[in-house]
């Protein structure tokens, strides 16, 4: 019998196949993304430095989310992302998708933070 491999641990590959050619550095840190089955979470990160700018989640409770787990609740994570790291004086990052497709939650994301003035 042929079982199929857990899609977590290809995601994972695919990180890591992303991550050896992407980094952040301090003038243009990396914009991680994790989506949970419940949760999202995004990050503003300086990878020579190890530290992390910037990040904001779901999980927080000033957002005001009916559900934590849908495109509006990305959207959200976005914008508050986007803004946490202006307030920083970061204007341009490299975006990591994390190994997910570009599409749904991790689009929404991405559209939001450009639109709330983040450069990639």
């Amino acid at each position: 019998m042929i079982t199929k491999p857990d899609k977590n641990i290809v995601r994972k590959k695919r990180h890591a196949r992303v991550r050896s050619k992407l980094s952040g550095t301090a003038t243009r840190p990396r914009l991680n993304v994790y989506r949970s089955n419940q949760h999202f979470y995004a990050q503003v990160i300086d990878d020579t430095n190890s530290v992390t700018i910037a990040s904001a989640s779901t999980i927080e409770k000033d957002l005001n989310l009916d559900s934590t787990s849908n495109l509006a609740a990305a959207v959200k994570v976005g914008e508050l992302v986007a803004k946490r790291a202006q307030e920083k004086g970061i204007k341009s990052v490299v975006f990591d998708r994390g190994g997910y497709l570009y599409h749904g939650r991790i689009k929404a994301l991405a559209d939001a933070a450009r639109e709330a003035g983040l450069e990639f």
